[in-house]
């Protein structure tokens, strides 16, 4: 999935690769923001907004595509045409991954109500999705931070089936209502241009006092494991993406950034 994988957690991915992504994050269920991804690059400049020189070296171009056709890090392995298809295979999986965000434009303090988070494309075999209050890959923070408040548990559906092993694992005398989630059951396959999709209702509550509050869907993913040439497989049988857990290949990005009112 999200080279996350849904994040490869930079501190996780150096502390412990196999809990790290590009397989989700198996032993951490809760908040978390999207500054945690720092081997994930960004396809939109845009989301380093304020970063200088630093945006432009972890968009997808720079910190991922040109070490694959430049044939560094594991992509040594690889012929250069083999080179060339895996970057037209990865385009093509970015191009079909998206994620949208529905939510009521006003709200009265203290409502609760839903919103809705769909996600198509991602690698797989997990992506993640959070709730923040910035589309911004360095700056957002947990939904919480802005004064949305997470009712109940986050509802996860992949396929119309509903996918709650991840968030199970979180003792529910804790409470299951966090603002981010690993979605299991991702499969896509970028040579058959055959793209997964997913959906995560949060339901939330409204800050009490009234003004206007900012919320915006974060989306993680990995790319590499949707194309054979992408991955390699280790000696008992799991798929490791080709550029390493540092590669740049898994991707981070956003929702449109909406400003709901409480009133």
């Amino acid at each position: 999935m999200i080279r996350m994988a849904p994040i490869a957690l930079a501190s996780l991915a150096l502390a412990a690769p196999a809990l790290a992504y590009p397989g989700g994050t198996p032993s951490f269920q809760t908040d978390v923001a999207p500054f945690c991804a720092g081997c994930h690059s960004s396809r939109d400049a845009s989301e380093l907004a304020g970063a200088g020189d630093r945006a432009t070296k972890e968009t997808t171009e720079q910190k991922h595509i040109a070490v694959i056709l430049s044939g560094q890090q594991g992509y040594a392995a690889l012929s250069e045409p083999d080179r060339k298809t895996l970057v037209e295979q990865i385009r093509a999986l970015d191009a079909a991954s998206t994620v949208e965000m529905k939510a009521p434009g006003t709200v009265k303090p203290g409502e609760v109500f839903q919103v809705q988070v769909r996600v198509t494309g991602g690698a797989g075999p997990v992506v993640g999705v959070g709730l923040v209050d910035r589309d911004h890959r360095w700056y957002a923070r947990p939904a919480a931070s802005a004064g949305w408040q997470i009712a109940q548990p986050p509802e996860i559906t992949v396929g119309g089936q509903p996918k709650n092993d991840w968030l199970e694992r979180r003792p529910a005398d804790m409470g299951r209502n966090i603002s981010f989630v690993n979605v299991p059951g991702i499969s896509s396959d970028s040579a058959a241009k055959k793209w997964a999709s997913a959906e995560v209702v949060f339901t939330l509550r409204a800050p009490a006092q009234a003004g206007t509050y900012p919320l915006a869907a974060a989306y993680w993913y990995g790319t590499e494991k949707s194309t054979l040439l992408g991955y390699t497989t280790n000696s008992v049988g799991q798929k490791e993406v080709r550029g390493g857990l540092t590669g740049g290949s898994g991707r981070v990005m956003f929702s449109k950034l909406q400003q709901i009112k409480v009133q």
